[in-house]
Parts: C-alpha cells; structure tokens; sequence
C-alpha cells in the first residue's frame, strides 16, 4: 500500500512502487474516508507524538522553546493537550538563523543526510534557508503525489511546469510528486525573457494535459497566447490546471476565467514553504474547497488574537504542524493563512476538514482602511467577475490630511469601446461598495499594469511615506 499501515512507527516509512488502479479515486480509501475521531486517535495522535519526541531530541531549538514553556512531549497525550505547545513565527526562525547559519538549530539531521537545500524568496525579511533531508524528500514526493491522484492526475499525463525552477519550494514540490506518480513532467520553467513566448509554441506541440504554476501566471499566457493568434481552448490540450503561491485558484470569478480560458479543471492548493508538502491544503476533482490532510500536516484554525483553536464554521489563521519530518519539522508554525474551515462532508467521500473558500488571505497581506479589513481576494473577485475588464489591476492605499484613500486600478480589454468605458468604471464603483469598500476607481489602457511570471504583488502602501512627510515637516 502507498500509505503505511503501521501507523505509530515513526517515521513512517512507504512502497515507493505502488500506485493504485488508474479507476481509483482514492490514493488509499482506507485512510481518507476514515471515521474522523478514529483517524485523529490511531493516526494521526500517534504520529504527532513521534515528531515531538523526536524534535524535542533532535532540535535544541524546540528543546529551549518548550522548557522555557514548562511543556515535554509526555504531557501530550491529547490533540487537546497539545495547544500547550507554543506557536512557532517565521521571525522566530530567521532569527534562529542568523544566530545559527545557514540552518538554524533546527535542522536536526547531519548534513550527509541532506538531499536538498532550497529556500524562501526573502521578499518580507531575510531568507529562510531549509536543509532538507533524503528521507523527508521522499516523503514529500509520496504526499504530493497522493493528492494529485485525489484530483485527478494519472500516470497518463503529462504535467507542464510553468514555475520558476530555484529555490522556490513549488516547482520542485510539483514535480516530486508528478514523478513520484509515474506521470510524464514538462519542467518548462518561468522567468526567462523569451520564454513565456516558446512555452506557448511547446504547448501546441508536446499538449501537456496538466499546468502547475500561479494563477497569474496561467492568465498572463493565455493574454500572451489570444495576441499572437492562438486559442489557449483549441491549440492546448489542459484538462486539470492546479495552482499554488497565490489566493487567486481559489477566488470564483478567477478560477472562472480560467476553466473558461482553458477547458479544464482548475485546482485551488498550497500553504506555505516551510510546510512542504505545501499542497497538504488541496482541493479534490469536485472543487468543494481545499481537504486538510491532516494525518501529513496537521493543521489548526486559530484566533487571529489568542491563537487558540476555533471550532468548526469559524474564521481566522491556520497554525500548522508536520508528523513526517525529520529534517526542520515546523510544529504549530504561525503561517498567517486566513481561512474559514467546515467538516461538513465532501461528495468525493473524504472526512478531512475542508477550507470552503480555500486561503483567501493572509494576516500580513490584509490591510486596514478606515477601520475596515480588506483582503485583496475580495478585490480580484470583483474585478474579475466583469466582463469588458483585464485581469490585471493594482490597489494603492495613499494617505491624505490623515485620512486613508483606496486606488482600485483595472485594465479594460483591447476589444472595448472607449465610450463603454464609464460604464465598467461605474459597475466596479458598485461591485466595491457593495462588498463594503469605499474606493478610487481608475480604468486603464490595456497592458499598462505590469504582468507577472511568479508572484503577482499587486497592493502598493504609500501610508508610510505620508507619515514620513509629516514627521519631516
């Protein structure tokens, strides 16, 4: 079986040669549709007493973060008991770090059981830097690989990679588990001039039937794509497109243009880097929102201000902990997803809690406008969800006389005719208000709002520099 059954070793250890029949919808039945109090007491309890035992041994940063809390691994003998363990915060870790480079003293494995060194992108701080170990690889390879099956990746693909292939996690997390499932991979890449330009030509030509890359990304080649004369719904051949690195797989009027762009499925997945395998929040082929695979990476919806754990049908961060690694296991770390998660059942069969509406922020991505918490998502829906408007748009917050103002800026399609364009400004205007945003709207030319290959960063926050100006004078 793929999934080991003898589920209190740790760690655990799989057939790196089974695949289930190409008819199952299960990568294995057992455990997914399992009875959730029966998984949480004989799966994944045991599991999560194995990872504390073994950081508490093994990881002098935990060993010093838990007795300075007055906490052992023996004081958790409930999923209860372990809200005792204190959260973990990426400033926590970069700091670690710096004061023990380049791994930090969580690494926890010599360094000739290290397989990959990758790395965060360092855009909010300094990078992270993971060490990761040969074990853990394949581990991440089988628990990537068992969640694409989930939604729908066979050994008959072919997986076209359009993601940068560096120390970002994604790419290479995509292609483990493809592999790992026996599907064929096309590790395209991203980022270099030119290239988004021949990925549409190998596209016609090799029809990959699986994408893996940023939302973003997908729409920007299929702009690409309409302007040098192709049809991304007849010259490419995508049934499933899965996405990870922002919100947007997950925001309806998004993932509509994509399905309707492409003709295929389009799945919402991904937490965070240092939780690999990031895709441990993913949606099946019904697209009821993300499962939480729990028995790989446990994770917790907390209170964005007490951290403490929320019942079902509530909102607010999700702390996440590994149960499968042995190389800097991250234990009830502060991602700052923000999220709503229900265990209403699923039509697949699974009983893992669902994220409804997938991540659709983050704690460090909302900003505050008048006293109101805005997510860039709800923006994107908006947007998105008008046709005449691109997918492209910018939000500026300026600051004037002390009072927060909201730029919402959009692109009109090249088609449009410029008299219509009073009309898209005014069906945005209300779109916004109607979410509770009191917004500038400014319609742009098409193509003038910068594109993107990776990450789009679409929020520019000019408040600081008003509050500058204003200590100067």
């Amino acid at each position: 079986m793929g999934t080991t059954k003898n589920w209190t070793k740790w760690p655990p250890r799989y057939d790196p040669a089974f695949v289930p029949p190409d008819d199952s919808p299960y990568w294995d039945r057992e455990l997914e549709t399992m009875d959730p109090e029966q998984r949480e007491k004989e799966v994944i309890l045991p599991k999560l007493q194995g990872q504390l035992t073994y950081a508490y041994e093994h990881s002098p940063f935990y060993r010093k973060k838990w007795d300075q809390a007055g906490v052992k691994p023996e004081d958790i003998r409930s999923l209860d008991d372990f809200e005792q363990i204190p959260v973990v915060t990426k400033e926590e870790i970069r700091q670690d770090q710096m004061e023990h480079p380049p791994f930090g003293s969580n690494q926890c494995v010599p360094q000739t059981e290290v397989g990959r060194v990758h790395g965060t992108s360092g855009t909010t701080g300094k990078p992270t830097a993971f060490a990761i170990s040969k074990g853990d690889v394949s581990r991440i390879a089988e628990a990537h690989a068992r969640i694409m099956w989930n939604f729908g990746l066979r050994p008959t693909d072919t997986v076209f990679i359009g993601s940068f292939f560096s120390l970002y996690m994604g790419s290479w997390g995509a292609l483990l588990g493809a592999e790992r499932l026996g599907a064929a991979v096309f590790p395209f890449g991203a980022g270099v001039p030119g290239q988004s330009d021949r990925a549409l030509e190998w596209m016609k030509e090799v029809k990959p039937t699986a994408f893996y890359g940023t939302p973003s990304y997908s729409l920007y080649l299929a702009e690409k794509a309409v302007k040098k004369g192709f049809d991304p719904l007849k010259d490419f051949n995508f049934n499933i497109l899965f996405f990870s690195g922002e919100p947007g797989a997950g925001v309806p009027s998004t993932r509509k243009r994509i399905e309707e762009t492409y003709g295929g499925i389009c799945i919402d997945s991904g937490s965070t880097a240092e939780m690999t395998p990031w895709m441990t929040d993913c949606e099946c082929d019904h697209r009821q929102g993300m499962h939480l695979y729990q028995d790989i990476v446990y994770a917790e919806v907390v209170d964005v201000n007490t951290r403490k754990r929320l019942p079902y049908g509530r909102e607010g961060a999700i702390v996440y902990t590994h149960l499968e690694r042995t190389s800097q296991p991250m234990i009830r770390f502060w991602a700052g997803d923000i999220t709503r998660w229900v265990d209403d059942p699923c039509p697949c069969g699974r009983t893992y809690p669902r994220l409804p509406h997938g991540i659709y922020g983050r704690a460090d991505d909302m900003f505050v406008v008048r006293g109101e918490n805005v997510y860039p998502s709800a923006i994107e829906d908006s947007i998105r969800a008008i046709p005449g408007l691109g997918d492209e748009f910018r939000i500026i917050i300026t600051r004037e006389k002390a009072m927060d103002e909201l730029i919402v800026q959009a692109e009109y399609v090249p088609d449009a005719d410029p008299a219509d364009t009073p009309r898209l400004k005014a069906e945005l205007e209300r779109a916004l208000k109607a979410r509770g945003l009191r917004t500038v709207v400014q319609l742009e030319a098409p193509n003038t709002i910068e594109r993107t290959q990776f990450k789009a960063r679409r929020i520019i926050d000019k408040r600081d520099l008003y509050d500058h100006l204003i200590q100067e004078k």
